[in-house]
């Protein structure tokens, strides 16, 4: 009808803008034209809000076709954010006019406080108090966070420093509304047995800034159940976990029929969508998180366990989790309702190997021991859930090249969060907190905290505050800023600048300058043990701070560096604290750290002119 109507929407839209006055025959001639052909006019995208807002005001029957609450204004705020609108149920009544300006508020608000956090932060860590402003911001949080993303999704080169601020923010941001999540599951009694929710929980937190949830998990799981039914009604088309509604499920009885159900799960996971334990990687986190198992198919024991769970419970199959050492495994029940059952009453599954049922002895075979009928019971979600995190945690302690240690934070806040009170874990906290020298005051609560669990740690406990007590103090006598030019004296020696893209002669990396010194500044300790006086230029020569693709951060020699001919970005989670750009050749240095050294800029001008310029020719 609209297409009848009139050829094109945008012939009619700069009538619509103009501010022209109600008796105007354009404009007369417009109002006269059916509702639904307005309306398609006004939704026709080439309006903005602005635009909508002047019409609406031009006469009484488009300011009643843009009424709050109407199509018009939810079309504005759904081209503007699309990504919010799966939080509006659509027979809910929602005045969009209204959402719009509060989206408009949020958004302006999360721009004001990313843009302060380089400024405010550029030389520590963000501390705990660091994120209280966003804690009390009024108005939707789902708002700020779709800002946040908005950001993070900005042109993939520029706002560097942006995208660093805004990505902390809101790993900060959902991790602290998962963990109250979880808590709160925790709190659930010993015979909610939700184990999937569970895991899903501890994937987010170690996965913030992923998109996952568990409708998305479950639907996933629900399409498996699907071609298990499929493969099932091959086997027994009257088979009554056919019959069961999606989302109701209740538990067969009858040994026979489970089977069935167990065949045809091991026909679907394991020959038709060939799902398999990751023997070659197994000690890879992503094995762990539920969204990486079903998008890679492969997992290790326990979360393949939760897999095959999950999946056969839907079915009507009541096995049951079994935290068997070494390797988790489900147990199937094959005694009577009722009767007096022990461990050899069970055929133990092992996900993990394609399903493969086991006897008690084949059990032992597996792992190379004998071990305790206790061994052989089944545990409730938390133990599974504290069977997941510690696993991230050994892979968290393995950790080598990455100097934040993320997954070990993660996962001792995920354990913590189950049990409050381990004292080691809590001084292993607090001893990676001192060594990343990040948060002394949550440092020093820790420590209370152990203290008062356990006064035998006194030894520990006072090395730490005495430390942490001095680092205070030295933060509280740095006084301004160090500047450093080029143009002084004693850096006539300092060859390369910030923002370069260098390659390490001897060990073949990229990297990108981030700062330097006249000479080695490091301690005679750190001397020695990395043997700089080894290098024709000992430690009298310059050093730089490099940002390395792998990502570390180390301090390399002037002679040990060199320009890269072909440079390329450099993958390193800390880029955005220092640079707000990258140029193709070189980074831009973000106002905080052009502060820092004010004349490397036009040095990186040059050096990019001569060097990368006359190659350029010389290819031509």
């Amino acid at each position: 009808m609209a297409a009848a109507a009139v050829d094109s929407a945008m012939e009619v839209v700069p009538a619509l803008a103009e501010e022209a006055a109600p008796e105007a025959a354009g404009l007369s001639c417009l109002v006269n034209l059916p509702g639904e052909v307005l309306e398609y006019i006004l939704c026709s995208g080439a309006l903005t809000a602005a635009d909508i807002g002047r019409v609406s005001s031009t006469c009484r029957r488009l300011r009643e076709l843009c009424q709050s609450s109407g199509k018009v204004w939810k079309e504005q705020f759904r081209v503007r954010w699309p990504s919010l609108m799966k939080h509006y149920s659509p027979t809910d009544y929602v005045n969009w006019l209204e959402e719009y300006k509060v989206r408009q508020k949020a958004g302006l608000e999360a721009r004001k406080i990313v843009a302060s956090f380089s400024k405010r932060f550029f030389s520590e860590h963000v501390p705990c108090n660091g994120f209280s402003d966003i804690e009390n911001l009024e108005g939707p949080e789902i708002f700020f966070e779709d800002e946040l993303v908005c950001i993070l999704n900005m042109e993939g080169r520029k706002a560097l420093t942006w995208k660093y601020y805004a990505k902390k923010i809101l790993y900060y941001l959902r991790q602290q509304k998962i963990l109250n999540n979880l808590k709160a599951f925790l709190q659930q009694p010993d015979d909610y047995e939700s184990y999937l929710e569970g895991a899903i929980y501890i994937d987010q937190y170690c996965n913030p800034l992923s998109d996952i949830s568990l409708k998305d998990i479950q639907a996933q799981i629900d399409s498996i159940v699907e071609l298990v039914c499929k493969t099932l009604r091959g086997i027994n088309s009257r088979h009554p976990s056919l019959a069961f509604k999606a989302g109701e499920s209740s538990m067969i009885m009858e040994i026979e029929l489970q089977s069935q159900v167990l065949d045809a799960m091991n026909y679907v996971l394991y020959d038709q969508l060939k799902f398999k334990g990751n023997r070659m990687d197994y000690y890879n986190a992503l094995n762990l998180y539920m969204h990486q198992v079903l998008i890679r198919r492969t997992g290790i024991p326990i979360s393949m366990s939760l897999l095959y769970l999950t999946i056969a419970r839907q079915l009507g199959v009541p096995l049951e989790p079994v935290n068997f050492p070494s390797h988790f495994l489900l147990r199937w029940c094959q005694g009577t309702e009722g009767a007096t059952l022990d461990i050899f009453d069970y055929i133990y599954i092992d996900a993990f190997g394609k399903g493969k049922q086991l006897t008690v002895k084949e059990c032992e075979y597996l792992i190379g021991q004998h071990v305790t009928a206790a061994l052989y019971g089944v545990v409730n979600v938390k133990k599974v859930l504290q069977r997941m995190v510690g696993n991230l945690l050994s892979l968290g302690k393995r950790e080598g090249i990455d100097q934040s240690y993320q997954l070990l934070r993660d996962s001792l806040d995920l354990y913590l969060a189950m049990y409050p009170d381990q004292v080691q874990l809590l001084l292993l906290q607090a001893r990676l907190y001192f060594h990343l020298g990040i948060w002394p005051e949550k440092v020093l609560d820790i420590l209370q905290h152990i203290q008062t669990l356990d006064p035998g740690q006194h030894g520990a406990v006072g090395y730490l505050v005495q430390h942490t007590l001095e680092h205070i103090e030295r933060k509280k006598e740095e006084v301004g800023v160090e500047v450093k030019l080029r143009s002084h004296e004693k850096h006539r020696d300092v060859c390369y600048s910030i923002g370069l893209i260098m390659k390490h002669k001897r060990y073949g990396y990229n990297c990108v300058i981030y700062g330097w010194d006249p000479t080695c500044m490091m301690g005679h300790e750190w001397i020695r043990n990395m043997n700089v006086h080894s290098l024709p230029h000992g430690h009298h020569q310059p050093f730089y701070n490099v940002l390395v693709e792998d990502g570390s951060c180390r301090y390399a020699a002037q002679e040990n560096l060199e320009y890269n001919v072909e440079p390329q970005e450099i993958s390193h989670p800390d880029v955005g604290r220092y640079f707000s750009e990258f140029t193709g050749t070189h980074y831009i240095p973000n106002a905080e750290l052009e502060i820092r050294y004010p004349e490397d800029l036009e040095s990186v001008y040059e050096t990019v002119q001569n060097i990368y310029s006359a190659k350029k020719e010389d290819v031509e």
